[in-house]
């Protein structure tokens, strides 16, 4: 959802030539459609997750990524210590906000937490987006 948040923010912004987020996960399952769940949060934000397919990060995606931003601390911490040359690229989500917290995976909850969720991700992303960009080239909080 966060991926799609993101590049929708870049269009309206005309960066989409310039930003462009992909997703993956730590422990997601391979191929995995997005949960039926989170298509419905994101089709009332008019974003379409049909063709969304998991896939587990690794190390290329690191090394062609400006910026990584994980979910959680176990995320950010996981990958720091499996590519700890990487290091400098990953954030948590929640510092788009300046603060430090975790985002609940809703996976297997209710539409109402899919939703609870996505009104989380859309704040952090309208609200960091210049955030993002400015870690991209090598700002740091």
């Amino acid at each position: 959802m966060a991926a799609a948040l993101f590049n929708a923010r870049a269009r309206r912004a005309g960066d989409e030539g310039h930003w462009f987020a992909r997703s993956a996960g730590t422990w997601g399952l391979e191929h995995q459609a997005a949960s039926g769940y989170a298509q419905t949060a994101m089709a009332k934000r008019g974003l379409d997750l049909s063709h969304h397919r998991a896939r587990t990060i690794v190390r290329a995606d690191l090394a062609q990524a400006d910026v990584v931003i994980v979910m959680t601390r176990n995320h950010r911490d996981a990958l720091v210590a499996e590519f700890p040359e990487y290091r400098q690229k990953i954030h948590l989500m929640s510092e788009l906000r300046g603060r430090v917290f975790d985002i609940s995976d809703p996976y297997g909850s209710t539409l109402g937490d899919y939703e609870n969720c996505a009104q989380e991700l859309e704040t952090l992303v309208e609200s960091g987006y210049d955030q993002v960009k400015a870690w991209s080239i090598g700002e740091q909080p």
